[in-house]
């Protein structure tokens, strides 16, 4: 008896559907591939019994095993027409295609995962994996009190206060209260300039219905590049009340009331887009149509930041982690990208854990926040990194065809901020009883006892503890940076905010990247540069090595004081994912890694190219391609890899804590580039930067004596990691970044096995 598969099949071949897309276009049929399915989406295609009581994303249908999936797809079609009809033939579904990243959230059997990774158009294939919350004095904490109206200490160039008035602040979460007073501007009317629904939409499209043989997804594409946004009229527009607290960390004004519960950006436009239900939980294609959502809408409304205090499992490599590639086309739009470290510091034992940064904060474009314990002092003097906080380097990977494993090992997090008891908005429902808050504070009533709050209707607090309130503190202290300078783009946003931040004592760079947000600080060095950046770029008049400071301005004293306290700065960067970089020259030339359609991480040096609709104001495709050969960053900035001790001692560039290196940089230790630091195609690196006694970090870490690099968790004070930090001896950048043989990632976009490293200090 012929199946309806084999029956759509011979209709597809009949009506010329091509169901296997070779690089020439033609059908062709292509061998098995599983080293393109993640680790956890092939031991469910695998198994011998059902999985699908253990994993979300699968079900068993007809007595079959379903899977929910996120197809990355290499295709110069954005369409991805062909890739869509297999889906649909295979007996699956076809849910949305991404504008964010070239992919597809698809249903297909099990069984036929194999066979549609065999495809060259596929480049990946992960499992729809479930994405949740992690687990709030903020102002004077931060520094951002000496900016708001009535502060004696302002310091906006033109004389001004800063609020964030007039910056867009997208936050993908579980909704936001409109109706609370903290989201009011001055005359009464909500920040919340508008909202949508992805989650509840998808349940209206039947995405609740595990549906086969359709696709559904030009109809959702067209629905979201329409202005159809819920009207701000809901009952409870945040039953879970993640959302709206996390909205007024950012941009709550609370000075109506004591406990003074203010954001840090009370001036800024909230767009609340919900991708958590109820519960806090959603899926992973809800966030990236989140992702979509805010992208289409960018321009229009001014949005110039995007909070996401949330995560998923980041097992895949942030080159095909599809959260990842979303976040890197959202930065290329030109958004600012915050987003949670995580909050798996500690195993159940009270251990350290290491390696434990959830996705989207593997990304390297993304400004990935670690949280810092205030210990309910404003002193910022005492503060510590907190113990829950998820410490680096990031682990993502994947197995290439060899069976080998290439492991990420970025340094993150990127900086630390108030994320323990921080008090803000409390979402209700359109009652006034109790019985209608929000279910964070019903099912834990102690997070509303909040010392002083009278928590009448609409003036409600609670105090949330975790990196999801430690982002908002970073993503309201973006849209003060780009109130002051809106000509900043998002890699010099995060620069700014890394270079100024304050290390905090005994930690490292994996536990609280450079330290602790320093929002005034930050202010100042974005002051002090030329506020025409972003559109000189984007016009091409901008040079590598181009003059970055506003006319009659220099650099600002690179030292704080709080309290009659001096503050220090770090005065370090992240470059390339493994690099410490510093130096006057970050901020008086510009360097070609400030571009946001730029993304440097080891091997990698990729651009994504973004095409704009008819009349510029919505994007119509981002497309992401291995980087010409091009300079990375200019003559007389400074690297500090060569920072860290000795192996043979236990030390190392990754465990020193922060504030010794910061001493060191601060003494004029480091390596000038003389000639610049080149990358891109074609281009050669050098023999590699040598750290002392042995220890060698060009694009990797090489970790010896001192270190457990094995499968587990932390022993005492040993450092684990399950796949062991990776150097070779040479660094190329080529026309072909090889992973594996004939694994392709986007278009042209090669990785070798051999992964050679070499470092040219040249012209």
């Amino acid at each position: 008896m012929t199946t309806r598969p084999q029956l759509l099949r011979r209709l597809a071949v009949l009506t010329g559907m091509v169901w296997a897309l070779g690089s020439t276009g033609a059908a062709q049929a292509q061998p098995s591939n599983t080293s393109k399915l993640s680790s956890d989406l092939k031991s469910v295609s695998t198994s011998p019994t059902n999985p699908a009581a253990s994993v979300p994303w699968a079900r068993n249908l007809n007595g079959q095993t379903h899977v929910r999936v996120l197809i990355n797809a290499r295709s110069t079609d954005p369409d991805l027409k062909a890739l869509r009809a297999e889906i649909v033939v295979r007996g699956g579904s076809v849910y949305y295609n991404y504008l964010s990243v070239r992919a597809l959230s698809a249903l297909l059997p099990a069984s036929e995962l194999a066979a549609l990774a065999a495809r060259a158009d596929v480049l990946s294939i992960s499992p729809n994996r479930p994405v949740q919350r992690h687990a709030s004095l903020l102002q004077t904490v931060t520094g951002s009190a000496t900016l708001l109206p009535g502060s004696l200490g302002g310091v906006n160039a033109a004389g001004t206060a800063l609020t964030g008035a007039g910056v867009g602040i997208a936050v993908l979460d579980s909704g936001i209260d409109f109706r609370h007073q903290s989201t009011f501007d001055a005359w009464g009317v909500t920040r919340v300039r508008n909202a949508i629904d992805i989650v509840g939409d998808a349940k209206a499209r039947g995405k609740s219905v595990w549906k086969k043989y359709a696709d559904g997804s030009e109809a959702v594409r067209k629905w979201m590049r329409e202005d159809k946004l819920a009207k701000l009229n809901s009952s409870d527009p945040d039953p879970y009340g993640h959302g709206t607290h996390v909205a007024t960390v950012a941009a709550g004004n609370g000075n109506y009331q004591l406990p003074e519960s203010g954001g840090v950006a009370p001036g800024a436009d909230l767009h609340d887009v919900r991708v958590l239900d109820e519960n806090g939980i959603g899926d992973m294609d809800d966030v990236l149509a989140g992702i979509d959502w805010v992208i289409q809408r960018a321009r229009a409304t001014n949005i110039r930041v995007m909070n996401l205090s949330l995560g998923a499992s980041s097992v895949d490599s942030f080159l095909l982690d599809p959260l990842a590639r979303a976040v890197r086309s959202a930065t290329a739009a030109g958004i600012v990208v915050v987003t949670s470290a995580g909050n798996y510091g500690k195993n159940a034992a009270g251990a350290k854990v290491h390696g434990a940064v959830s996705s989207p904060g593997h990304e390297p474009s993304a400004i990935t926040v670690g949280a810092s314990n205030m210990l309910a002092t404003a002193d910022r003097g005492d503060d510590l990194v907190a113990g829950f906080s998820s410490r680096g380097p990031t682990r993502g990977g994947f197995t290439m065809a060899s069976g080998r494993r290439w492991v990420d090992n970025l340094i993150k997090p990127d900086l630390v901020a108030p994320g323990n008891r921080v008090v803000a908005a409390l979402a209700a429902d359109s009652g006034k009883s109790t019985s209608g808050w929000n279910l964070l504070a019903r099912s834990y009533p102690q997070l509303s006892q909040v010392v002083g709050a009278g928590q009448t209707s609409r003036r409600t607090l609670m105090e949330l503890s975790g990196t999801s309130v430690a982002a908002p503190v970073v993503a309201g202290a973006a849209a003060l940076l780009l109130e002051a300078n809106p000509g900043l783009t998002p890699p010099l946003v995060k620069a700014i905010l890394q270079y100024t931040a304050q290390p905090l004592a005994n930690a490292s760079l994996v536990e609280q990247g450079t330290g602790m947000l320093n929002v005034e600080a930050a202010v100042r060095l974005a002051q002090a540069l030329r506020t025409d950046l972003g559109p000189a770029l984007a016009a091409g008049t901008l040079r590598t090595g181009d003059n970055m400071l506003a006319a009659g301005r220099v650099l600002p004293v690179q030292a704080s004081t709080y309290s009659g306290r001096a503050v220090p700065w770090s005065r370090m960067v992240y470059a390339g994912g493994t690099h410490l970089a510093g130096g006057d020259a970050l901020f008086t030339q510009w360097q070609p890694v400030y571009d946001p359609a730029l993304t440097w991480a080891r091997q990698a040096v990729l651009r994504s190219v973004v095409t704009n609709a008819p009349g510029g104001a919505q994007v119509q495709s981002i497309v992401e391609v291995t980087a010409p050969a091009q300079p990375l960053l200019t003559a007389g900035v400074r690297l500090f890899d060569v920072l860290g001790g000795s192996v043979k001692t236990g030390g190392s560039l990754l465990t020193t804590p922060v504030a010794t290196l910061a001493g060191q940089v601060a003494r004029g230790a480091g390596m000038t580039l003389r000639l610049g630091f080149s990358g891109g195609a074609g281009s050669v690196m050098g023999e590699g930067v040598p750290l002392s006694q042995g220890f060698i970090l060009s694009e990797g870490f090489i970790l010896s004596e001192g270190f457990i690099l094995s499968e587990g968790f932390i022993l005492s004070e040993g450092f684990i990691l399950s796949e062991g930090f990776i150097l070779s001896e040479a660094f190329i950048l080529s026309e072909g970044f090889i992973l594996s043989e004939g694994f392709i990632l986007s278009e042209g976009f090669i990785l070798s096995e051999s992964l050679r490293e070499r470092t040219l200090l040249g012209d």
